[in-house]
């Protein structure tokens, strides 16, 4: 345990975790439910009934009014605080607003960026002048904005960004010259949130308003999917922004960037949920419908498989999206809300589970990509016609795993952060990985198991999942140091053992805590998806695990660790058929993912 009165990031590797201490959906309060029936009647009542026009025309101008419409149903709000006219919502009451707005197709991705990376970086970095000037109107969308990052040229790379700032001889304001390339919202946004370096060094966030003048709007772009939402170039030329307009501090930008990309990455993780919810919605009726050979499709075996499968991602990718927002507002429940700077400090707090934030944006966004493929597939031709919704989820999802960091550089994030704490004596990393390289060289244990306790297979597997990655992480560190910053596959590899014990084990918490509280066979449709999943992983980790080894360790030494480690992954083999067909017996029955 920290010295935190909570788990931080990264810490559930190297701790275990009480199931009470975590939060699940099944703890949602009446509140947080009203504000998801709030987002889901605001998407039956303003954009279902545009769909055509603006998920098929790709009439981008109508992103305008249905934020508007969003303002004045509180959806803008959720995350500015009370003071500056807003909710002042916790993280999973946001979350489960970003899940819920999925449903709104493209315009989820307008919402984040008025609601999210367009809004917070005032609320987290702005001055109290700033908060006051801006905050109210940006929750009634009495303002519009946008999130300018990304460039021609610097995309991942943010700091790499070429447009410059240099304030003029009166030292009233800073001329801003540059370009900024996909920027969501741009085509309506009366005001940006623009990173630029000043004197071509310094990197800085700017707040711009429109009517500074020196900005032009480039053509909407052709996009494969959420053909909804406005995506454009915005240049700046001898763009004036006064002082005051600066946010955060000069050459600091990057500390606002960063952060607000890591909120991004968790508000992704639950709009994937929702997403994948979305698919088994509209999926599994179909089946049912649909006969093929005198009997109704999700009767054959190979489709329950896709069936089950769905329903097992997203009950994983849930169970980490809502344990990770608890671990958020536990974390920033220990702040006192009276301090000047309590804004800053919640966002601190957020950046803790910086490492939590990467995992659930790779794997809720790596699910949804799942969930859309066998969507298409169950649907087989008419999946393929815009006629019915999985050729738009199809199209609209792939962008899920581009946005908010790449899964390859959010990959990098997870291990690196891993280390990063570990050398600043935050994780035990190296004590660990030790202990454990001596566990796995070392003579096994042949002890006669004892009368098996509810989920214990699982819980074992869950607790050698994490030795693996702390061993296969530790000893690579070893081997190469500082330069393991270069050796992508072995960070990638380690970066999904990690993520997979988090995923497994947020779902083995779940059910602990939901069998406590209301039986052990009121977990059953749980149990028998992770049961299922785990079951295939542990034989992903020992792969990945090997893989690593192999590229770190050589000869009898890595002979030696190869069969410790397959001795960890060891497990008896289960009835895969029987548990896809069990799982998806519930939701064909159900009609859609319900646990």
């Amino acid at each position: 345990m920290s010295e935190n009165k909570y788990l931080t990031g990264g810490e559930f590797l190297f701790s275990e975790t009480p199931a009470a201490d975590i939060f699940t959906p099944e703890d949602f309060d009446e509140n947080q439910r009203m504000m998801a029936q709030a987002t889901a009647d605001f998407v039956t009542q303003v954009i279902e009934p545009q769909v055509e026009q603006f998920e098929y025309e790709g009439d981008t101008s109508l992103g305008e009014s249905m934020l508007k419409s969003a303002g004045e149903m509180g959806l803008l709000m959720v995350d500015i605080p009370q003071r500056y006219s807003g909710m002042g919502a916790d993280k999973a009451t946001i979350m489960l607003v970003s899940e819920k707005m999925a449903a709104a197709g493209s315009f989820a991705v307008t919402h984040g960026a008025q609601s999210g990376i367009g809004t917070l970086p005032i609320v987290y970095f702005g001055t109290e002048e700033q908060k006051q000037k801006y905050l109210p109107g940006l929750g009634t969308a009495e303002r519009l904005t946008s999130y300018c990052l990304t460039e021609e040229n610097s995309g991942s790379d943010a700091l790499a960004a070429a447009t410059t700032a240099v304030l003029n001889d009166e030292g009233t304001h800073y001329i801003l010259n540059g370009s900024k390339q996909f920027i969501t919202n741009a085509g309506y946004a009366d005001m940006f949130i623009i990173f630029a370096k000043v004197d071509g060094e310094k990197f800085t966030c700017f707040i711009v308003e429109k009517e500074f003048g020196g900005i032009s709007i480039g053509p909407e772009e052709k996009k494969m999917g959420i053909k909804g939402s406005s995506t454009c170039q915005v240049v700046l030329e001898d763009t004036k922004v006064p002082v005051e307009n600066v946010l955060g501090e000069i050459g600091k930008g990057h500390v606002i960037a960063f952060n607000i990309l890591n909120v991004g990455r968790f508000k992704l993780g639950a709009s994937s949920v929702g997403g994948c919810k979305i698919v088994l919605q509209h999926g599994v009726p179909y089946t049912s419908e649909r006969h093929q050979f005198g009997r109704p499709l999700n009767s054959f075996p190979l489709i329950k498989r896709k069936i089950a499968d769905i329903a097992t991602a997203t009950f994983l990718s849930e169970s980490m999206v809502y344990r990770t927002a608890g671990m958020m507002d536990t974390a920033i429940g220990t702040l006192e809300k009276s301090t000047d700077d309590y804004d800053l400090q919640s966002i601190l707090k957020v950046e803790e589970f910086s490492i939590e934030c990467s995992i659930i944006k790779v794997y809720a966004t790596e699910a949804m990509a799942l969930a859309a493929e066998e969507g298409v597939q169950m649907l087989g031709g008419y999946g393929y016609c815009s006629e019915y919704i999985m050729e738009r989820v199809y199209r609209d999802e792939r962008i899920n795993r581009i946005f908010e960091g790449t899964n390859e550089i959010n990959r990098m994030i997870i291990p690196g952060m891993v280390l990063r704490k570990a050398l600043k004596g935050e994780l035990p990393l190296a004590k660990s990985a030790m202990a454990i390289a001596d566990e796995l060289t070392s003579i096994p244990s042949f002890a006669e198991p004892g009368e098996p306790e509810f989920m214990e297979d699982e819980t074992k597997l869950i607790a050698n999942m994490k030795k693996a990655a702390i061993a296969a992480l530790g000893i690579a560190a070893q081997k190469y140091g500082a330069k393991l910053k270069d050796e992508q596959e072995i960070l990638s590899d380690a970066s999904d053992m990690i993520s997979e014990a988090y995923a497994c084990e947020s779902a083995l918490l779940r059910i602990l805590k939901k069998a406590e509280v209301d039986g052990e066979e009121s977990t059953a449709a749980m149990a028998d998806m992770l049961t299922l999943y785990i079951h295939d992983q542990i034989d992903k980790i020992h792969t990945l695990g090997r893989n690593i080894i192999a590229m770190t360790l050589a000869g009898d030494e890595m002979r030696a660790m190869t069969a410790g480690l397959r001795r960890l992954c060891k497990h008896d083999a289960v009835n895969r058929a029987e548990l896809h067909g069990k799982i998806a017996d519930r939701v064909i029955d159900s009609g859609g993912y319900s646990v």
